[in-house]
């Protein structure tokens, strides 16, 4: 059984065993008029005044009564304390009791959910304060020194030194677009414009575009830049004739990301192959991206598709990789999931192979 089967069964049964708060505040109701009713009995059958049966009834009924409130109220001055330390931004407490069977067990496993998510939420926000700091000053400073030398006459401004402010520039508009995106991604303000594609033509023409991006060294991309020239890229797509319902400038930015990364990871005079298929429900599309790389381990193949997750790059990159901002196979997910479609990391005897499935139409979107 996989982890999630085991994980629903267990939650299955927890929920045939919970004890509702409303079961036990009545089972302390019944218990307290059984036993007002039991030492009544005991009085009339022992000749006992009553008002010392009547005492001892209160102060039972009240020590059970104080138990059972005790056990109600404290797990709620633990929330109380918890969520205050997270309204403070402290995301590292968690409420205890999250495995009682009744709604406060409920209550404080969704309260522990959210610390964990907004913890993630914080670290993703000190991710993208760090990586777009770092990503800005590195251009920002090369472009800086190329035209302090220009201006203190220590280089002349030649056609080359140009072409060096002018790739620094390209980078910073690249990253400047790549967080538009991750601004539209965010705020849900991408509107998907499908029309029917021959997908031989249209991929011929993502390919070309990344063999001219290599050849020129300053062709932008959605992705980023690589220089790579030694790369060979394959297509391969059967039957010649396919066509696939989608956004053309989503999927564009799909196959650029994928491409891209499998160039930047791919050994010297490596090989690329892209791959389009009929997908496995009418009308739908299968496509693959895979490289000769050294590929990605298992156990982190779910967090490749995470904003500014550039993996192990020393391992990973390959010559000429800068590493990247660790976008673009989250703006490829992104695209995938406006489709409706699918994005994974494929098994694969040698490299990574990612496919991608769209469906034949698109869902409708509030």
């Amino acid at each position: 059984m996989s982890r999630r089967g085991a994980r629903t069964a267990r939650e299955t049964g927890r929920r045939r065993i919970v004890i509702s708060i409303k079961t036990k505040l009545g089972a302390l109701v019944v218990g307290a008029v059984l036993l007002t009713s039991g030492l009544a009995l005991v009085a009339i059958r022992t000749s006992t005044e009553f008002r010392y049966i009547t005492v001892f009834a209160m102060i039972a009924t009240l020590l059970i009564t104080q138990f059972v409130a005790q056990s109600l109220t404290a797990p709620l001055d633990e929330m109380n304390t918890v969520a205050g330390s997270i309204s403070r931004g402290d995301f590292s407490r968690r409420v205890r009791g999250a495995d009682r069977r009744d709604e406060l067990g409920d209550l404080a496993s969704t309260i522990n959910r959210m610390a964990d998510d907004l913890e993630a939420v914080d670290r993703h926000r000190k991710e993208l304060v760090a990586n777009v700091s770092h990503e800005l000053r590195t251009p920002i400073a090369a472009l800086r020194a190329v035209l302090e030398n220009v201006v203190d006459g220590v280089s002349e401004a030649d056609p080359e030194t140009m072409r060096t402010a002018l790739r620094q520039t390209e980078r910073l508009g690249r990253l400047v677009e790549t967080l538009l995106d991750l601004s539209r991604l965010d705020n849900g303000v991408v509107t998907l414009k499908a029309r029917r594609l021959e997908v031989w033509p249209y991929l011929s023409g993502v390919l070309r575009e990344a063999n001219l991006a290599a050849s020129q060294r300053g062709l932008t991309s959605s992705s980023g830049l690589h220089n790579r020239t030694d790369v060979h890229l394959h297509l391969d797509v059967s039957p010649p004739e396919l066509t696939a319902h989608a956004d053309a400038e989503r999927l564009h930015q799909v196959m650029a990301n994928l491409i891209d990364n499998a160039v930047k990871h791919s050994p010297a005079h490596g090989r690329v192959t892209v791959r389009a298929r009929r997908g496995p429900w009418e009308d739908s599309l299968a496509l693959e991206v895979e490289d000769e790389g050294p590929g990605i381990p298992e156990a982190l193949r779910h967090t490749v598709f995470e904003r500014f997750n550039r993996g192990p790059v020393p391992s990973q990159a390959g010559p000429g990789s800068d590493g990247g901002t660790g976008l673009g196979l989250a703006i490829a997910r992104w695209a995938v999931d406006l489709h409706g479609g699918e994005i994974g990391v494929a098994e694969s005897s040698r490299g990574c192979r990612i496919q991608v499935t769209l469906p034949g139409s698109l869902p409708a979107r509030d």
